[in-house]
């Protein structure tokens, strides 16, 4: 589990493809010699298990599925990354539940500055971007940011200096590909709620009937 809030931009230095997965290599600020084997840490938002490390780098085996659900794939050396280590128990919580499972790619179609902050857009699929609620939550790239308008297939955050300074979102041009979490609660009330919802939705009369209200 992870905040959303980044740790380090690290950089990759390796990505060796091995049929249809992958072993990833990242040069890190990060305390590795407090990372141990089998860890999680945030890349760019995805959850990915340390296998590997040295005193400068992190080294991660990509799934398929991992592969397929972000950007990691086309990664090349030197690509910047955000980095997060999984949240400790008593850890301050200052994002937002994050869960490292990416589940879409989205693409940058906008970039707009207003008094120094940075109003991006960005398009994803209209089955993901039903998740997202206005002033709710979204991860991009690991990064925990507040949503501020949505419609069918886009939305809108904006970025403050500090955030935009010190994570790879000053590096996105019109047209990169990010990775979208959204947000776990919306899914997992979709799914609870399923076997109640009527052809019309779901009523004040199927909530009370089962004891919702």
């Amino acid at each position: 589990m992870f905040t959303g809030l980044i740790e380090d931009t690290g950089r990759v230095t390796a990505l060796l493809h091995r049929g249809e997965a992958a072993l990833l290599t990242v040069d890190t600020a990060l305390p590795t010699g407090d990372i141990a084997l089998g860890d999680s840490v945030a890349v760019n938002g995805a959850c990915l298990t340390v296998t590997a490390r040295s005193s400068r780098s992190l080294t991660f085996d990509v799934s398929p599925e991992s592969l397929t659900r972000t950007t990691i794939g086309t990664m090349g050396t030197g690509t910047s990354v955000n980095l997060e280590r999984a949240l400790r128990l008593g850890d301050r919580f200052g994002g937002h539940i994050v869960a490292g499972h990416v589940d879409c790619t989205g693409r940058l179609t906008r970039c707009d500055s207003r008094s120094g902050n940075h109003q991006l857009q960005f398009t994803i699929p209209p089955d993901h971007c039903r998740y997202l609620v206005e002033k709710g939550s979204v991860t991009i790239d690991g990064i925990s940011l507040t949503v501020n308008e949505v419609a069918r297939e886009s939305f809108t955050v904006n970025i403050i200096p500090h955030t935009y300074g010190n994570t790879t979102l000053k590096q996105l041009t019109i047209g990169d590909r990010v990775n979208i979490e959204t947000d776990i609660i919306g899914k997992y009330v979709e799914r609870l709620t399923a076997p109640w919802k009527p052809e019309g939705g779901l009523t004040m009369k199927t909530l009370a009937e089962n004891g919702f209200i």
